[in-house]
C-alpha cells in the first residue's frame, strides 16, 4: 500500500529501499547530473534546480543548483507528488495551494513559490523522484519549450541512473542504452531547433560540430561554415581576442563559459549577444561535450546604457542642487552670524543626503563598483544613509547586533530600503519629533539575516489606505531584488518592521558574518 504522496507502507517500505539499492546511489559520482541541473535552471530561468530521489522518510538531492541542503524530510517534498504523474507537475504559487501553503519549504527557506517537476521513472515503471526547477516568485507556467526541455533532461537523468543498475544482462542493457542515446540525440536536435535562442555544441576539445537552425537564420551563413574554429570570425574584431581567451580558459578549467560580445547579424550589423556554455560530464567526471547558447541582448544593452547615461546626468544635477542649497545656507550664515551653528548643522545634513543619494539611484555594474561602503559591511551603508538624522553628534537611529557582509548587488536595494524608511520616519514617524528614536537590530539566523526596525516616541500612528509607492518600492527591494520577505506592524507609538534576507543575497561570500 502507499499514502497520498506515494510513501510505501508496511512491507513495501523494504521493497522501495531494495528498488533504490539497484541504482547504487551511495557510490556517488554524480558530477554529470550537476551539469544537467545547472542546464535545467538556465533553460527555465530559475534560481534553483534539484534532482530529487524520494526515499521512505526523506528526499535526497543527487544534484542541486541554488541551494546548499543535500536532503529534506519526505513529508515536505514536492517531488513526492511530481513523481506520481506522467507529465510536468506544476505549482504556480505554493502560498495559494492548500497542499503546500503550510509547507516548511514555503514558509521558510528556500521560500518556494513556483515549482515545476518532471517525474523520474525507472525502466520497470517505478517512480524514483523528480527533476525540478523552483522560483521564489510565482509564475503561471513554463513555456512549451521549457516544458519539453525539462522532460528531455529528465530522460537524460534516467539514462544515467539506469546505466548504474546492477543488471546481469549487460549486453542487452548496452544495446538499449545505445538506442536511447541515439533517440535522445535526435530529440535534443529537434528541441534545439524549436528554441528562440541560438544553440550550439562542441566536442570536449572545443571543436564546434553543431548549430541549430536559429544560428543559421540569425547569422545568414551557409550550414557548416562556422564549424571548428570558424565561429570566432563571426564576432566583432575588437571582441575576438577576448572571446577566444575566455573560451580557452573554460576548456582548460571546465568552468562555465559566459561572455557578452558583438555578433555579426545576417544584415551585416553587429549586435550585442550573451554567450553561455556548460560542460556535460560522464559518470567519471570527464567532459564529453559542451552545450551552449547565444542570446540577442542588443536592445537591452542599448537600454541599459541609455538608462545609465540619463541616471548619471540626473544624479549629477541632483547633487548639484544639494551643493547649491548648502552654498546658500553658508551664504546666509555669513550674513547672519547668529545662526551659524544651526546653518553648519543643516549644511552637513544636506551634504550627507547628497552622499546617500549615490546609493539609491540606479547603477550599472561599472558605476556600482565606484561606490565605497566600509569594506563591504552593512553598517558602512547605514552610516551614510542615516547621517542626515544625527542630532548633537548623536544618531537618532540606534544600531545594534551583527554587521553582515554586503556587496555591490545588495548595497543599492538595501540603501533604497533604509533611505525610504528613514525618510518616512522623518515625515510621519519617530524622527518627526524631537524625542523620537528608531532602534535597528541586525542578527544572523542560520541562512538569513534578520533586521528589525522599531520606532518609538513619535506621534500616534493610524495606518490606513492602500500601500503607496514608497511601500511598494520597499517590497520590491526586499522580495524581488533580495529574495527576502517583509512584515509590518503598526503600533500606537510607531512602526514595527521585520525583514528576513537570505545571506546569499547579502553577499557572494555567503555564510560569513
Amino acid at each position: 500500500m502507499a499514502d497520498a504522496t506515494g510513501r510505501a507502507t508496511g512491507g513495501l517500505a523494504t521493497d522501495r529501499a531494495a528498488l533504490l539499492a539497484l541504482y547504487d546511489l551511495d557510490a556517488g559520482g554524480f558530477r554529470s547530473l550537476d551539469d544537467i541541473t545547472a542546464f535545467a535552471a538556465q533553460l527555465c530561468g530559475a534560481p534553483i534546480a534539484l534532482l530529487s530521489i524520494v526515499e521512505d522518510v526523506r528526499q535526497r538531492f543527487l544534484a542541486r543548483t541554488g541551494v546548499d541542503a543535500s536532503e529534506t524530510p519526505r513529508d515536505v517534498s514536492f517531488c513526492a507528488h511530481a513523481m506520481l504523474g506522467e507529465d510536468i507537475f506544476l505549482v504556480p504559487d505554493a502560498t495559494r495551494d492548500p497542499r503546500f501553503v503550510d509547507n516548511g519549504l514555503v514558509t521558510g527557506a528556500p521560500h518556494i513559490r513556483f515549482y515545476a517537476g518532471a517525474p523520474l521513472v525507472g525502466a520497470d515503471g517505478d517512480p524514483l523522484g523528480a527533476l525540478c526547477v523552483i522560483d521564489t516568485v510565482p509564475r503561471e507556467d513554463l513555456t512549451p519549450v521549457q516544458r519539453q526541455g525539462l522532460s528531455l533532461l529528465a530522460r537524460q537523468v534516467m539514462m544515467e541512473l539506469e546505466g548504474r543498475r546492477r543488471d546481469r544482462d549487460t549486453i542487452i542493457r548496452q544495446r538499449m542504452d545505445a538506442a536511447a542515446v541515439a533517440d535522445s540525440d535526435r530529440m535534443f536536435r529537434s528541441l534545439a531547433d524549436t528554441m528562440p535562442q541560438m544553440v550550439w555544441s562542441t566536442l570536449p576539445d572545443g571543436y564546434h560540430d553543431y548549430y541549430n537552425a536559429r544560428w543559421y537564420e540569425y547569422t545568414g551563413v551557409p550550414a557548416g561554415s562556422t564549424d571548428g574554429e570558424g565561429w570566432n570570425g563571426m564576432f566583432h574584431p575588437d571582441d575576438q581576442d577576448r572571446a577566444w581567451a575566455r573560451w580557452r580558459r573554460s576548456l582548460a578549467t571546465g568552468d562555465p563559459y559566459e561572455i557578452e560580445y558583438r555578433l555579426r547579424h545576417a544584415s551585416g550589423d553587429y549586435r550585442w549577444t550573451l554567450g553561455r556554455a556548460l560542460p556535460i560530464r560522464d559518470s567519471a567526471g570527464a567532459i564529453v561535450r559542451w552545450i551552449g547558447t547565444c542570446t540577442d541582448i542588443h536592445e537591452q544593452k542599448l537600454m541599459i546604457d541609455e538608462r545609465e547615461m540619463i541616471a548619471h546626468e540626473l544624479s549629477h544635477r541632483i547633487k548639484n542642487i544639494f551643493s547649491v542649497i548648502a552654498g546658500l545656507i553658508g551664504l546666509s550664515a555669513r550674513q547672519h552670524p547668529q545662526i551659524g551653528d544651526i546653518a553648519d548643522d543643516l549644511r552637513d545634513r544636506i551634504l550627507a543626503l547628497g552622499r546617500a543619494h549615490d546609493f539609491v539611484r540606479p547603477h550599472s555594474v561599472e558605476s556600482a563598483s565606484q561606490i565605497a561602503y566600509d569594506e563591504g559591511r552593512l553598517r558602512g551603508v547605514l552610516d551614510q544613509i542615516f547621517a542626515p538624522y544625527r542630532a548633537d553628534g548623536q544618531s537618532r537611529i540606534l544600531l545594534s547586533g551583527d554587521d553582515p557582509r554586503i556587496d555591490d548587488r545588495s548595497a543599492t536595494p538595501l540603501a533604497l530600503l533604509f533611505h525610504e524608511l528613514a525618510t518616512n520616519a522623518a515625515k510621519y514617524g519617530a524622527l518627526s519629533t524631537c524625542d523620537g528614536r528608531v532602534h535597528l537590530h541586525v542578527s544572523v539566523e542560520q541562512d538569513d539575516v534578520r533586521i528589525d526596525w522599531r520606532e518609538e516616541g513619535g506621534p500616534a500612528v493610524v495606518p490606513g489606505g492602500s500601500d503607496g509607492f514608497g511601500s511598494r518600492l520597499m517590497t520590491l527591494s526586499v522580495e524581488r531584488q533580495l529574495g527576502g520577505r517583509i512584515k509590518r506592524e503598526w503600533q500606537v507609538d510607531g512602526l514595527r518592521l521585520s525583514l528576513w534576507i537570505p545571506l546569499r543575497s547579502m553577499s557572494r561570500a555567503a555564510g560569513t558574518a
